[in-house]
Order: structure tokens, then sequence, then C-alpha cells
């Protein structure tokens, strides 16, 4: 029994880690749904701020309107009492009672569609910035990814076998002493070329009699003995 229950708690447990690998494998995947999710939610947001925006709009309308017909009607009011005709005067104050009353809910409602705009505003902005956040985060992390598997790659194909990366870079080596040789010899027929110039220059300028050629042994001998004399 006690065997039953540790082969059924191993089971979980490998269910568990089947169920993480699968989720760390399609997180970047989860992430871009999730942002693309928000991205749909904050336009809806905006939607609704536009119609709440316009509710409010209307509302101080309203609150505009009600406010000129209470003057309107405050006027009618004192120029019915400064023409004794206090009955008239009554009756207009009755629908100033009315519009008095009309007014403050208008002026309620607007306050209501205010804050809520502003409210949502904020809210607004805020989403804005955390997606925005978020995505550079996602940004990073999908570079990260990349490089990690560009090092792995590299790893993977020269960790596991050093004599790979050696033999590269002794045949390297051997480029690269083959190209130093090869300027060498170049140099050298350059200097070899000049040479042989110089001295079939030389041999045509004594043919031509101009430059005297190398005297022999004889000709030194009788410099100095006449050289001795004198």
């Amino acid at each position: 029994m006690v065997i039953f229950k540790k082969l059924v708690t191993a089971l979980r447990g490998g269910i568990n880690e089947v169920g993480e690998s699968i989720v760390d494998s399609q997180a970047l995947r989860i992430l871009d749904q999730e942002i693309r999710d928000a991205d749909e939610e904050l336009k809806q947001a905006k939607e609704s701020l536009a119609s709440i925006l316009a509710e409010q709009k209307l509302a101080e309308k309203q609150v505009a309107s009600t406010q000129a017909q209470i003057t309107e009607y405050e006027a009618y009011a004192i120029k019915a009492l400064e023409n004794n005709n206090e009955e008239l005067a009554l009756e207009v104050a009755e629908k100033l009672s009315v519009l008095e009353n009309q007014h403050a809910n208008n002026k309620k409602q607007a306050d209501y569609f205010t804050d809520s705009v502003k409210n949502l505003r904020q809210t607004i902005s805020q989403s804005e910035i955390n997606i925005r956040n978020l995505k550079q985060q996602v940004d990073i992390v999908k570079a990260t990814e990349s490089v990690q598997k560009a090092q792995s790659a590299v790893a993977h194909r020269y960790g596991g076998s050093t004599a790979k990366l050696h033999t590269a870079l002794d045949s390297l080596d051997r480029i690269k002493k083959r190209q130093e040789k090869a300027a060498a010899t170049f140099e050298a027929k350059k200097e070899l070329a000049g040479t042989e110039n110089a001295d079939s220059l030389d041999s045509k300028l004594e043919a031509a009699g101009i430059k005297v050629g190398n005297q022999n042994a004889a000709s030194i001998l009788a410099r100095l003995k006449e050289k001795q004399t004198n």
C-alpha cells in the first residue's frame, strides 16, 4: 500500500514536471497572446471612454441649459414682484423649483460622468504603461532566448568535440602561414627582378664603354706601382 502511494506521488510529480515543461516551452507564445488580449481590452476601454465622454458633454449641456432657464425665470419672478403680481411670481417660483431640482440632478449626473472619465483615463494611461513595459520585457526575453539558442548551437557543435575545434584552428593557422610564405616569396621575386635589371643595365653600359668594368689583378698592381713611384 505504501509503495502504491509512492508510485502515485511520483506519477503526479512527473505529470507536474511535464506540464511545467510544456508551459515553459510555450511561455513566449503565451505572453504574446496575453499582450494581444490586453491590447484588445485596452481598445475596448478606450471605446467606453469615448462613450462616457460623450455622455459627460451632453450632461454638461443640460446643466448649462437648466442654469440658463433658472436665470431667465428668476428674472421673470423679480419682474412679477416689481409689478406687485405675487400670484404670478409664485407660479414662476414653482417653475423655478422644478428647474432647480432638474439642474441639481443634471449637475450630479455630469459630475458622475466627469469622475468616471477621470478615473478611466488614469486606468487606461497606467494600462498603456504596463503593456508597453511588458512588451519591452518580452523583446528582451526574445533577444536573450535567441542569443542562448545560438550559444547552445555552438556549444553543441564544438563543445562536445574539442578535436574538431582544434582541427579547424590548425587549418586556419596553416592557411595563415601559407599566405605569409606566398607574400614573402613575392617580395623576394621582386628583389631578384630588380637586381637582374641593375646587372643588365651595368653590362650594357660597360659594353658601350660608358662604364668601366671590374679591373683585373695586373692593372690593379700597375696602378699601385705608379702610385708608389709618385
